[in-house]
């Protein structure tokens, strides 16, 4: 038993890759020991942007040797007539590896067939180790792969040096025109190298100590984390830690190196928003703020080295950012004093989707649906929603957000607070792109809620109006993105309104001469399936049964806030010791209305005559319907389903007893309708709250 290393050194990998790259290979090479029957301790694996190691600690020596049992041939082929060996008998020795004299016969099913004991594994561990490490290499996988020189060889990057290690021993093999060895290499500047590794177990001694790396991601972004607040501190600020960037910095470098630079006080001016994407996008720098949350002018950097003259490498982070807030202060001033209006009319020559015309059209369409929306959801802010929706875009003309794409939304409603538009206005224009995925916020005001649902209705109904659809993997509008934004919004905000009126009110809001593919009836149908699908995906997410999520879908989803709570009391039933036996009670009401009415065509209202019914069993299931009809329906009314499904509880075993002694399908067709019409009023409350049929196992 000894300790394994693989390090396998690159050019600089982009911080993208770093971090997918490390639990990658942890998998393969887990999987790859495994298969070959090799004992381990534990795989840890470790990336920076120069290389990727895999440490696997307390390997055996050998393969594990396992005896196991191969058939061969049917026994009354395998030998001649004079008892001799036939070539079936000689040619399944040799593809075991065995003597004639190893063969025997065994009994089964099908008659007497030859067979052999056969012992696998037992190799040594260090011969099986270069075809592991080369599989694993080349299962890799990037977002783009390169090759260089004349070499048949595609990586993230190029190859720069391989270390392959098994206790003291190297583990020989060759990849890309290079072969393992014992060398490592440091940091470029800090500690270049090269450094010979005597075995395995001193690599990451050596890696600390004398490459000057920090080879953890985690290390690297809590040192950064933690010099950075300390530095922050002294200046009586703190850090605005924005944790993707945080990941991104601690993979762009090998030995983190935190400072503070400065910059004039003057540039204070500008919106918070600017400073820190000026900061973020383009330096990889985070802000530094005040207790009030006000920015200070300072910001911090992190360098990927130890410099002789700090003051000398801050003056050139500061120089490059101070260019970047002076074209930021530029556009800034500019915009101010451009008047809503000249973006509007640009927003007519800005192509939004080529046959639904213009963004200026798309402002003009959010204009009219979000008043729609707000008349449903929160009508005395119809007139703001209008002007909301109408301004929405006009930003994307702006000179700031043609520098700063990412600041689109938001500069619309910082500027038009500066324009003098009302604070409900200005809110949901800066909120309307929220959320802007499944990790972001949703809006935290209602006029952001509105306007954003609008914009993402509008979007969703012409994509889908011109058949285009997601299909695999293939989202290049981002709809699925925009359907749950869509959700989330609807189920945090609590909005009765239901999402296929929002999206014939958006189809309506398009203009006549747009020349679509799908009607309107295929296009509303289409994307009901898709929200459908959406809302599995979502509650799925959550932690519920797939089985129960289904079921509250198949009940409907016209009010978001009732699914939910259907959905959770569903869940809740699911656990209940008698839950399958009062499904399958439930599920066969359904199916006996199903086949009757629908498939036999007969029309079931749920209307019955209680003086018609004969037996006391149907009698009693129909009194038990009649009683507990007004506790449902008020139970309904105020979303109680737990409650509802007690009341399902209560009919249950009327239900049982109805099924035990009455039949239904009789030779009286008058008592038959009648005691379908009974069932129909059963299994009318029950498709209110759920399929029944997908709950069952």
């Amino acid at each position: 038993m000894a300790d394994f290393i693989l390090e396998i050194g690159i050019e600089e990998m982009p911080a993208r890759f770093v971090p997918r790259l490390g639990e990658d290979i942890e998998k393969i090479f887990r999987t790859l020991l495994t298969d070959k029957m090799i004992g381990f301790e534990d795989v840890k694996t470790y990336a920076t942007p120069r290389r990727l190691s895999v440490l696997v600690a307390g390997m055996d020596a050998a393969q594990k040797k396992v005896e196991e049992e191969v058939s061969g041939p049917p026994a009354r082929i395998a030998y001649d007539a004079d008892g001799k060996p036939t070539k079936a008998c000689e040619g399944f020795a040799r593809s075991q590896g065995i003597s004639l004299d190893d063969i025997y016969t065994i009994n089964t099913d099908k008659g007497e067939y030859l067979a052999a004991k056969k012992t696998i594994g037992g190799s040594n561990t260090v011969d099986i180790l270069p075809e592991i490490c080369l599989n694993a290499i080349s299962s890799l996988s990037f977002p783009k792969k390169m090759k260089w020189g004349s070499l048949d060889f595609h990586f993230g990057r190029p190859l720069r040096w391989l270390l392959c290690l098994f206790g003291d021993t190297v583990v020989e093999f060759e990849l890309a025109g290079m072969k393992s060895g014992r060398l490592t290499y440091g940091h470029r500047v800090m500690g270049p190298g090269p450094f010979d590794v005597p075995e395995a177990s001193a690599y990451l001694d050596i890696i600390k100590n004398k490459c000057s790396v920090i080879i953890s991601p985690e290390e690297r972004a809590d040192f950064v984390r933690d010099e950075g607040n300390r530095l922050a501190s002294e200046l009586g600020g703190a850090v605005v830690w924005k944790e993707s960037l945080l990941d991104e910095v601690s993979n762009l470098v090998e030995l983190p190196r935190p400072i503070i630079g400065h910059f004039d006080e003057s540039f204070l001016e500008l919106p918070a928003e600017v400073l820190l994407t000026s900061m973020e996008s383009h330096q990889k720098c985070f802000g530094i703020q005040k207790e009030d949350g006000k920015l200070l002018a300072h910001f911090l950097c992190t360098l990927n080295l130890e410099p002789k003259d700090y003051d000398l490498v801050r003056k050139g982070w500061e120089k490059v950012l101070r260019a970047r807030l002076e074209d930021a202060r530029f556009f800034w001033a500019k915009d101010l004093a451009t008047d809503f209006q000249v973006w509007l009319d640009k927003l007519e020559h800005v192509v939004f989707l080529g046959p639904l015309g213009s963004m200026g059209d798309k402002s003009r369409r959010i204009e009219k649906l979000g008043a729609k929306i707000a008349a449903k959801v929160e009508p005395d802010l119809q007139t703001e929603m209008a002007r909301a929706g109408r301004i929405a875009k006009a930003d994307l003309v702006s000179e700031m957000v043609n520098e700063f794409d990412s600041l689109q939304g938001k500069m619309g409603g910082i500027y038009a607070e500066k324009k003098g538009e009302e604070d409900v206005v200005c809110k949901a224009v800066y909120e309307h792109y929220l959320p802007a995925g499944a990790e972001t916020p949703v809006p935290s005001s209602i006029g952001g809620a509105i306007i954003s649902i609008a914009d993402k209705a509008d979007t969703l109904v012409g994509c889908f109006g011109l058949n285009k659809i997601p299909t695999g993997a293939n989202d290049t509008y981002a709809l699925r993105r925009a359907a749950l934004g869509i959700i989330r919004i609807l189920l945090n905000f609590e909005f009765q309104v239901d999402v296929n009126i929002l999206f014939e009110l958006a189809w309506d809001a398009y203009s006549k001469d747009i020349k679509w593919k799908l009607s309107k009836s295929e296009t509303l149908a289409k994307l009901n399936d898709f929200i459908a699908n959406r809302l599995r995906s979502y509650f799925t997410g959550q932690g519920f049964k797939t089985r129960v999520v289904d079921a509250a879908l198949g009940a409907g989803f016209s009010d978001m806030s009732s699914l939910k709570a259907r959905i959770e009391a569903l869940s809740d039933f699911s656990k209940e010791d008698d839950f399958e036996q009062a499904v399958l009670t439930f599920k066969r009401a359904a199916n006996i209305i199903r086949k009757q009415g629908s498939e036999e065509g007969l029309v079931l209202t749920g209307g019955f005559d209680m003086d018609s019914l004969v037996e006391p069993q149907e009698k009693a299931l129909a009194e038990k319907i009649d009683d507990t009809s007004e506790r449902f329906n008020s139970l309904w009314e105020q979303n109680n389903f737990a409650s509802l499904l007690g009341v399902l509880g209560e009919l249950r075993p009327y239900v049982d007893d109805f099924f035990d002694h009455v039949m239904v399908i009789c030779d009286d067709e008058g008592l038959k309708m009648n005691r379908l019409n009974l069932l129909k009023a059963l299994v009318d409350r029950l498709s209110r709250l759920a399929d029944f049929s997908a709950l069952q196992v």
